[in-house]
């Protein structure tokens, strides 16, 4: 048996050049299923006494910090969002919590700006009626891309890069980050002080905030009903932000012509889900990072981060570090 201090992933694979980051540090990587049940992950971690837990999917709480107690070090999050890990109870133990902050941004902005640019142009409903016979050469008429005003919540490595690429096309930009310090914003925009300020001259709307107190349920019904009538949501960030009750409402009624999701606030989204066969829903099942660059940025900032924080060093990643826990300082 390897006596090797274990890396334990929360998803069936790690990408490969990640396996060799912490294979060359002596670590040894075991992967659970795809997203792991507690009851799984906590068999996993009483087995295998991680020094690190690499964090994919399924969530990380109180009882398995302490089931892989006394060797866990750090946790690492695949991405950004560290929704999935209880910060508090990894703060009360001493773990580091960290985050491969930006390792996906480009891959992510992608993926809203196509989003965006399918819903504009009404593609889903077109590629329908095309499959059922219909032609609407002169009947349909779509939306131009350029002047369309785009409001964006969070304007942070994602959300400036969204604004860059949607300022690129001729839209009109405007961002609302409380997060920020005062001041103009460092990309393209006008910066809105207020979430309503926001809502009410966002033809399209992107979401790209963190998921925690403050965003649970931030997008409901009225915020909603403040777009402009026959608005676009587009949804990149974490599901837990939009009450998808009040979304499908919102669809229903035709107060807002498209919503474009690669998020949902319980993943995989059930087979039984109307967002998954909604005629005004563009699904996609949380796939925005899974290019080649955003998926290994992701697994080889979080193994870096670990082969740091076990070597007493800050993690390099700019934005990684979000607990602090035990980490040393190297002299």
């Amino acid at each position: 048996m390897s006596h090797a201090p274990a890396v334990l992933v929360t998803a069936a694979k790690l990408a490969p050049e990640a396996v060799a980051i912490l294979e060359a540090a002596g670590c040894a990587v075991h992967c659970t299923s795809a997203y792991p049940s507690a009851a799984e992950l906590l068999a996993a971690v009483v087995r295998h006494r991680p020094v690190a837990l690499l964090h994919r999917q399924g969530v990380i709480g109180g009882a398995v910090m302490d089931a892989a107690a006394p060797g866990l070090r750090v946790i690492a999050r695949h991405g950004a969002g560290v929704d999935g890990i209880d910060l508090a109870a990894a703060a009360a133990r001493g773990l580091t919590v960290t985050r491969a902050a930006g390792a996906n941004a480009r891959s992510v902005a992608e993926h809203a700006m196509a989003l965006m640019l399918a819903l504009l142009k009404d593609m889903p409903a077109v590629a329908a009626g095309m499959r059922d016979g219909v032609w609407e050469k002169t009947s349909r008429m779509t939306r131009d891309v350029e002047g369309t005003s785009l409001g964006i919540i969070g304007y942070g490595a994602i959300g400036s890069k969204v604004a860059r690429l949607a300022d690129a096309f001729g839209m009109r930009v405007a961002a609302y980050d409380p997060l920020l310090p005062p001041g103009a914003l460092s990309g393209p925009g006008e910066r809105v002080t207020g979430l309503h300020a926001l809502l009410v001259r966002s033809d399209v709307l992107s979401l790209h905030c963190p998921l925690d107190a403050t965003t649970r349920g931030m997008i409901g019904a009225a915020e909603l009903a403040a777009l402009p009538h026959g608005a676009i949501l587009v949804h990149t960030a974490r599901g837990g932000i939009v009450d998808e009750a009040a979304l499908i409402a919102a669809l229903d009624s035709g107060q807002l012509a498209w919503a474009g999701l690669d998020v949902f606030a319980a993943e995989p989204l059930d087979a039984a889900s109307p967002l998954r066969t909604h005629p005004r829903v563009l699904p996609t099942p949380h796939l925005a990072a899974n290019t080649p660059r955003g998926a290994v940025g992701m697994a080889t900032g979080a193994a870096e981060s670990i082969v740091a924080v076990l070597a007493g060093r800050q993690p390099a990643l700019p934005g990684a570090i979000v607990v602090p826990g035990g980490l040393r300082t190297a002299a």
